[in-house]
């Protein structure tokens, strides 16, 4: 459990046990019950409340109300994640791209774009790594040829093709 708790965004003294914001602005910082919300979902993103109220030892509504408040706080989102290749994009690639200059503005750049998946600054041999899923090898060289490698500061790019997802999960838990 972490000590450097502050009041969350309701003043409410129920509130206490529940999902906090740290004093210097950081991410929110959580409790046992909803890591174990969390952990609950992540197994199926469908558990109905009640279950999981059963699990962390709280009432439906108290669930709800929790899994509300980590939504708004964008501690975790539910989604249903898809194969790609079975509704319609059947090329995904990582991109590598070196950048010149601030690369803050680059990343800025790369997550307006809806092809772009996952944009990450990295302290590797690249400044950037995207993933980008497209419909087509022609959809992939519109989107790196034209749109990724004309954002100002990109100076190079790399490109690695997926040519078959092995594994995809999303169940890392929580810490």
């Amino acid at each position: 459990m972490h000590s450097e708790l502050v009041a969350s965004r309701s003043a409410d003294p129920r509130d206490s046990r529940e999902i906090r914001e740290s004093r210097n602005g950081s991410s929110p910082h959580l409790d046992a019950v909803s890591l174990g919300i969390i952990e609950q979902l992540q197994e199926d993103g469908r558990r109905p409340y009640a279950a999981i109220g059963k699990a962390v030892g709280l009432s439906e509504a108290a669930v709800r109300q929790r899994v509300q408040k980590l939504l708004d706080q964008g501690v975790m989102q539910i989604v249903a994640v898809t194969d790609p290749l079975t509704v319609g994009f059947r090329r995904q690639a990582m991109v590598g791209i070196h950048v010149e200059g601030d690369v803050e503005s680059v990343a800025d750049a790369l997550t307006s774009m809806s092809e772009c998946e996952y944009v990450v600054m990295t302290a590797g041999s690249f400044d950037l790594m995207v993933e980008i899923v497209c419909e087509d090898d022609d959809h992939l060289l519109e989107v790196i040829n034209k749109r990724i490698r004309l954002i100002p500061g990109v100076r190079s790019t790399e490109s690695f093709v997926y040519l078959k997802l092995k594994k995809q999960t999303y169940m890392w838990g929580t810490r």
